[in-house]
């Protein structure tokens, strides 16, 4: 009888993180560690999953944003094939994204990569080289306007945490690149490894990508301050009459005026923050009480259930059960 060959281990897969000076080490650290304890956490006697390894110009000192420096390895040969190319970010990124020596190694190499990946502002260096022309992406929210002006082919996305197009994904601001890490080992290994991960690091197996990257409170803080009276109010009664002629009238303002005048310090209308306002608030109750949506949805002001589940839509992608589920308090 002949004997039947073993079958070979499968090899770890290949993932290779882009740095530079004045790299974000948490951009760096966060999707490292996620694979590494994927490899720590492999059955006995399995290959581990994952071989990563953080590469950069051999003549760069990488000394991250934070002051510590990194141990780095010397970027591969542009067609050395790789399971997965991530590139981080970071305040060094524009200064990386005017080298024409690595956008043109980073556009060689993302060709034989099979994903490609940016974490944070590494979408700067993305488009740089041309990766992201006519795909859905994000970056941190306060870079993803100076994105979308200085690259117009790329379909800038400013709420979600991370996007996929493709073999191409791109995340928000750095602690958003453990849940596209998460993601990734999800996608490779299944649904039950990224979870023991996840309990391992104790983070959220994976937060939605849709889910916004900061509250609709955060915003209003860096609004004018002169709004933000007026957003305290808000956020303290959203079951009132929270339409555009009574709050210029609480702004003690025209409605024309108060359009113009809000806009221009918030960059939203005042019908898009009263959603997010409410949707925040929604959110509070579904985590920290047991009460009824119906009720949570009265007492936030959407008036029903079925409003408070579309405006969750638009603005989260998921829907309140599923936060509730989700988030538990």
């Amino acid at each position: 009888m002949p004997k039947i060959p073993p079958i070979p281990p499968t090899p770890p897969r290949s993932v290779e993180i882009l740095a530079f000076p004045s790299v974000q080490l948490l951009d760096v650290a966060g999707p490292l560690q996620v694979f590494a304890t994927a490899n720590e956490l492999a059955p006995a006697g399995a290959a581990p999953p994952y071989a990563p390894r953080v590469i950069a110009r051999a003549d760069a000192a990488v000394v991250s944003s934070s002051g510590l420096g990194l141990a780095t390895l010397p970027l591969p040969a542009a067609a050395a094939p790789v399971h997965t190319l991530i590139v981080a970010g970071g305040p060094g990124v524009q200064a990386a994204a005017a080298d024409a020596a690595l956008v043109a190694w980073l556009a060689a190499h993302a060709a034989v990569a099979g994903r490609v990946v940016s974490v944070c502002t590494g979408a700067f260096l993305l488009a740089s080289a041309g990766l992201l022309d006519g795909r859905r992406a994000t970056t941190h929210w306060r870079w993803c306007e100076t994105l979308a002006r200085r690259f117009p082919a790329v379909r800038v996305e400013s709420d979600p945490i991370f996007v996929r197009d493709g073999a191409t994904w791109t995340s928000a601001g750095v602690t958003a690149g453990i849940d596209l890490a998460l993601a990734l080992v999800e996608q490779d290994l299944g649904r039950a490894a990224a979870l023991a991960v996840a309990r391992q690091l104790v983070v959220f197996l994976k937060r939605p990508g849709g889910q916004a990257q900061f509250s609709a409170t955060l915003a209003s803080q860096h609004a004018d301050a002169g709004f933000e009276p007026l957003h305290a109010w808000m956020r303290a009664h959203l079951d009132r009459d929270l339409s555009v002629p009574a709050l210029s009238a609480k702004a003690g303002m025209s409605e024309r005026s108060f359009l113009r005048r809000y806009r221009g310090a918030t960059g939203t209308t005042p019908a898009r923050m009263v959603e997010r306002l409410r949707v925040e608030g929604a959110c509070r109750l579904l985590s920290d009480t047991r009460q009824p949506l119906k009720r949570i949805a009265s007492r936030c002001g959407f008036g029903s259930e079925e409003t408070m589940r579309r405006s969750f839509l638009r603005v989260l992608r998921t829907g309140p059960r599923d936060w509730r589920e989700r988030f538990p308090g």
